[in-house]
């Protein structure tokens, strides 16, 4: 990994693992790109910054990156929210910054991925996308578009006999990232942000964080009952004070 590509690294995971890769000494640079710039304490004399957002309908900037050897993508956002309470344009607003960005981006880069030299490709996807999701149904819905591309590409990659993977990275709730309100804190990121570069080298295509002590279980009784575990998910969420609650 010497030279990086984070698509939403100014902050929260993706600044935390564009950091972590920029203090290793085989790196060369890690370019990040996003609609708002690293904060000054947390920039890198490695860090080449470009200010883009993901809305806009010409993606040909990413075509000067094509030298990088490695992609992850981060951006992306989520509220707590009932449906009822999310407009049409924030509808329209979630998938063209959580979803159609990853499949245009990875579009670019997809004879990399196809190639027999090593890329190494990762997308933070989210636990949302492998279940039933209440107060996060449209963030959800992203997410699950996002995990049934990835699976469905990677499939594509072992047949064309490609050594490389698309990294599905999954996880619950983070603290020390943006969303849903939060603000980044890179020591609370750092061992999960390690944790995806090792799954990044290994060209892993799954990695669920808490995956034996927390999801395990949940995915189990998702599946068992996916109504029942449904209506347990919006108790859990209302009982952690994170959603208002209405009548």
């Amino acid at each position: 990994m010497k030279k990086i590509l984070v698509v939403g690294g100014a902050n929260g995971i993706g600044l935390s693992v564009a950091t972590l890769l920029a203090q290793r000494p085989t790196c060369e640079k890690v370019v990040i790109i996003d609609r708002v710039p690293v904060s000054k304490e947390y920039r890198h004399p490695k860090f080449e910054q470009h200010l883009f957002d993901l809305t806009t309908p010409d993606y040909a900037i990413f075509d000067q990156f094509m030298e990088c050897d490695t992609l992850f993508i981060s951006a992306g956002f989520g509220h707590l929210a009932l449906f009822r309470d999310v407009s049409e344009e924030q509808i329209i607003d979630y998938f063209n910054v959580n979803t159609l960005p990853v499949l245009r981006i990875i579009k670019r880069f997809y004879p990399k991925l196809e190639a027999q030299t090593d890329f190494y490709c990762g997308v933070m996807v989210s636990i949302a996308g492998f279940m039933t999701s209440p107060f996060l149904s449209v963030y959800a819905a992203t997410k699950a578009a996002q995990r049934m591309f990835i699976e469905s590409v990677n499939v594509e990659l072992v047949k064309s006999g490609s050594p490389n993977r698309i990294l599905n990275v999954s996880p619950g709730s983070i603290q020390g990232t943006c969303f849903n309100g939060g603000k980044t804190d890179l020591s609370q990121t750092e061992a999960l942000a390690k944790d995806i570069i090792r799954h990044l080298e290994q060209k892993d295509d799954l990695f669920i964080p808490q995956y034996e002590e927390v999801f395990k279980g949940v995915l189990e009784r998702y599946y068992a009952d996916f109504r029942a575990e449904g209506l347990h998910s919006y108790d859990y969420k209302v009982q952690s004070g994170r959603v208002p609650t209405k009548s």
